[in-house]
């Protein structure tokens, strides 16, 4: 789980549910896939993303709704399952392990060095302990906390208002045996959702009804959750793709394959830019414009222009029945 200001964190950060910052942990542990935002469920955009090996769900988690790590959110317990499963021991590590949960079950998947030996290492361990060695892998959890923003100032000591905070929970939906399992590090085994088809759509179909299904249980127009997709790269098989109807004189269709391949470079650009910024500690930049706006006179302008916004959010906020724990 995600949040809290209280959580039991053992040196793991929270973090964003962004392709960009999971893309880079894959990089970092060896393994030739992306994540992908998903913003819709329908077949047309799981096509797209194809080949899909697992779908990652970020929700809000309401104890009262069904979430509890003592239910199976419609499914059915596999306690015999025989696949990767490892448990949260962790809060702020579940965004990892859910990766973790989702690579090792893929047949065949090429790895970096240190996760294939700590697969190794874990062969055989029940998930308790298997998700106690992950996070106490201290390799693992410097590239889970590298694309953190620094924390540079501290409130401690300050005496301010304790506030609660959201908490938030990956899981990861996948296709084994021939069936759909949901896998979450803080439900005692893993769930079985049902058999799929293996013709047309297959297991994405019956993933699609079964996270409908769990967004259902939300409010109408909730926007509490989010959805990733893990893939192959496409980046490898377009490049050979390009070469192939080149070489044939297929210029048209090549065409449009330069188009796939420069919006794919263009998002690489983009999730670099902002994996750097998230590295970057930005305090000095802002001291450093403070400094300038009261050199110029201008700094008690600037104040009252930022209390003024900050009010009006605060009013919008109340007007909705919320309050502004989240900014």
């Amino acid at each position: 789980m995600e949040g809290g200001q209280d959580d039991d964190s053992h040196g793991w950060n929270l973090t964003e549910s962004d392709p960009g910052v999971f893309t880079e942990l894959l990089k970092t542990l060896g393994v030739p896939l992306i994540v992908d935002d998903l913003y819709s469920l329908d077949s047309e955009s799981l096509a797209a993303l194809q080949p899909l090996h697992a779908l990652i769900f970020l929700f809000k988690w309401i104890p009262t709704s069904g979430d509890a790590p003592s239910t199976t959110s419609g499914g059915q317990y596999d306690r015999d399952f025989p696949g990767f499963f490892a448990h949260q021991v962790v809060n702020n590590a579940c965004a990892t392990l859910a990766v973790l949960n989702a690579l090792g079950n893929i047949p065949s998947l090429t790895t970096g060095p240190q996760l294939a030996d700590l697969n190794a290492f874990t062969t055989g361990m029940d998930p308790q302990t298997r998700g106690m060695v992950i996070t106490s892998a201290d390799w693992l959890r410097e590239a889970h906390n590298s694309l953190t923003p620094p924390n540079a100032i501290s409130l401690d000591g300050l005496g301010l208002p304790k506030t609660s905070e959201d908490a938030y929970h990956f899981v990861v939906y996948l296709p084994a045996m021939g069936s759909l399992y949901e896998l979450d590090g803080l439900k005692q085994f893993p769930v079985r959702h049902g058999s799929y088809e293996e013709t047309g759509e297959g297991w994405v179909k019956k993933a699609r009804e079964t996270i409908e299904a769990r967004i259902a249980t939300y409010p109408a127009g909730a926007l509490e959750f989010s959805l990733l997709a893990l893939r192959d790269d496409p980046l490898p098989w377009l490049e050979s793709q390009l070469n192939s109807l080149q070489t044939s004189g297929q210029h048209s269709e090549a065409a449009e394959i330069v188009v796939k391949i420069s919006n794919e470079n263009s998002k690489r650009a983009r999730w670099a830019f902002e994996n750097s910024l998230r590295r970057h500690n930005h305090v000095g930049l802002v001291h450093a414009l403070v400094v300038a706006l009261a050199k110029a006179g201008k700094l008690e302008s600037a104040k009252e222009s930022a209390k003024k916004v900050m009010k009006e959010r605060i009013e919008a906020r109340k007007a909705k029945g919320a309050d502004m724990s989240d900014d």
